[in-house]
């Protein structure tokens, strides 16, 4: 079944040039190379450590489903990133609920300025790709796009505004733009959707934190691996 645009977006041609990043995965996880040489860990990385291990536990006891879930996230991003390219999309039959769902969420962006970009930050030493940067009911947004089994709890998905306001800082930093908010699109299996809207300001004593935690964290492993 094929789903048409009812909407044009915008896209922006905004003054920057987003150099690729080589990705690589060592003994500490995974890291970005940037263009200087620098290497910045993943953000989801840093953003995820202390549920790491949980979720390593849980895709050991649930492989299919493990590989179903990742499948789900892949074609939901994949499907919502050609929607907002403004092409006819055709969902597969496993995100198609997912996709309708979250359409009156969609309808809420224009003014397109990235989607799936590499960004990085001196300032944090993180680095990663962020969904789409773009305005949301009018606001310059950092937007993540998620799919879920269930409703999720504001507690249990902290790391999701860590990161989205990571890569608020991020492109500030490469772009001199500021982002007025960052925003969390959930469409679950359960019927459910959820739009988390929120200020990045809110959140970056906690990123901090956990940054510090994640070094931290490291500082004692045995590795050839500096940052």
């Amino acid at each position: 079944m094929s789903v048409p645009s009812k909407k044009r977006y915008n896209h922006v041609n905004i003054d920057h040039v987003f150099t690729p990043l080589k990705c690589v995965t060592g003994e500490t996880g995974r890291y970005y190379v940037t263009e200087d040489g620098e290497r910045y860990f993943s953000v989801t990385t840093v953003t995820g450590f202390e549920k790491s291990q949980f979720f390593a536990e849980w895709r050991r006891k649930n492989p299919e489903e493990s590989k179903r879930v990742t499948r789900r996230g892949n074609n939901l991003h994949s499907i919502i990133e050609d929607y907002l390219n403004n092409k006819v999309v055709n969902p597969s039959d496993d995100v198609m609920d997912l996709f309708v769902r979250m359409l009156p969420m969609l309808h809420k962006i224009d003014n397109i300025h990235a989607q799936e970009v590499p960004l990085w930050s001196k300032l944090l030493k993180l680095a990663g790709r962020v969904d789409c940067v773009a305005e949301y009911d009018g606001k310059l947004s950092i937007i993540d796009f998620k799919g879920s089994t269930r409703h999720k709890r504001e507690s249990d998905i902290q790391n999701y505004f860590q990161q989205a306001t990571a890569y608020a800082v991020m492109w500030q930093e490469r772009t001199g733009q500021s982002i007025e908010q960052i925003v969390i699109l959930i469409s679950n299996e359960d019927g459910t959707t959820q739009e988390l809207v929120r200020k990045p300001l809110d959140y970056v004593a906690d990123l901090h934190q956990t940054v510090l935690k994640f070094r931290k964290s490291k500082m004692g492993s045995s590795t050839k691996e500096n940052f």
